[in-house]
């Protein structure tokens, strides 16, 4: 009897094609754990607003970074998916599932039902906990299943970002840098609103969040906070790295407006040139995956706005995508939850 172990991620468009752009951000922001408000007012505004003006725009951005082989973050996580089943052996079956497009989490689920696993690792590919992300993808997995008639033990790990073996891998690919070499680093995460960060905190830790100082520590109350969790990964880093206090700032990106949480990773990019600093190192320790918001909003629109306000070069810290270290940590999460 096998062990069924599930990898989630995000998922991306089937093509640059703004059809196929359009078919993405549709799914993606119906999501009502995305897009938190009336069911109402989400469709009019996704259906009637962002998606019609925005799929053309996206779809340039996406041809940007398409390769021969197509989307980085699938080509990446299919990469993940073989090298882990090969790493775990016969008595594993590894499959991979976006939540959003293609392969889907369901189809991903038929192939380990149709081969009865006596149980069910998940592992949504979210370092950090949060809510539109890592709680949708498990959402999506109990919908599928709650529908078979034989349910098997289904365990989730539903974050990893403090693992020692996930910290492992995010150092290991900075080694490749020269740190001595950087003026400053930036370990930019995935923005969310903040009003998401204050759901998540009423609903498991009390009514305490003041998004600020709260995140200085992980306790029972915040350990499933996005924004905690990120700060977390950060010390964790910066401990291993031995970068110094002051040199270093935790920021989010791709935001929509200025009710998400900050600081603001262009802002700070762009305040840095302005202090004189030539060449920052940027991590972005909330995707295991290079995909568009690393490749290209990290790699080249912060390097246009750093370069304009007077810095010379900001390098990007590849995402961990299917390096050895990276197996090797996930290999290690599953064998200890099997």
């Amino acid at each position: 009897m096998k062990t069924g172990v599930l990898l989630i991620n995000l998922g991306t468009p089937d093509s640059p094609k703004t059809s196929d752009v359009r078919k993405y951000l549709t799914q993606f922001l119906n999501d009502p754990r995305v897009i938190d408000i009336s069911p109402v007012g989400r469709f009019i505004l996704v259906n009637g607003i962002i998606v019609p003006f925005r799929s053309s725009k996206s779809a340039k951005l996406y041809e940007k970074i398409w390769t021969n082989e197509g989307s980085p973050l699938l080509t990446n996580s299919i990469k993940l998916k073989d090298k882990l089943q090969n790493e775990l052996g016969d008595k594993f079956l590894v499959e991979l599932g976006m939540r959003y497009q293609s392969p889907s989490i369901e189809s991903a689920l038929d192939k380990l039902r149709a081969a009865q696993v006596s149980k069910i690792i998940m592992i949504p590919l979210y370092p950090q906990y949060a809510s539109s992300s890592t709680g949708s993808s498990i959402e999506e997995v109990m919908r599928v299943i709650s529908k078979w008639e034989v349910i098997p033990s289904v365990k989730i790990i539903s974050k990893f970002y403090d693992n020692p073996d996930f910290i492992d891998a995010c150092v290991d690919r900075a080694q490749k840098y020269d740190l001595n070499s950087y003026d400053h680093f930036i370990f930019s995460y995935h923005g969310l609103p903040e009003r998401h960060i204050m759901k998540g905190s009423a609903h498991y830790g009390g009514d305490t969040c003041k998004v600020g100082s709260c995140c200085e520590v992980i306790t029972k109350r915040n350990q499933y906070c996005y924004r905690a969790n990120c700060f977390e990964t950060t010390r964790q880093l910066v401990k291993r790295l031995n970068i110094p206090e002051g040199k270093y700032t935790t920021t989010f990106q791709s935001r929509l407006n200025d009710k998400w949480i900050k600081p603001y990773s262009d802002k700070v990019v762009e305040e840095k040139a302005k202090e004189g600093m030539k060449n920052i190192l940027v991590f972005s320790p909330a995707f295991v995956a290079d995909c568009l918001e690393t490749i290209y909003e990290i790699g080249t629109e912060y390097q246009e706005i750093f370069k304009e306000h007077g810095g010379d070069k900001i390098q990007l810290v590849e995402s961990l995508n299917d390096s050895h270290v990276w197996i090797n940590a996930l290999k290690n999460m599953v064998i200890s939850h099997d």
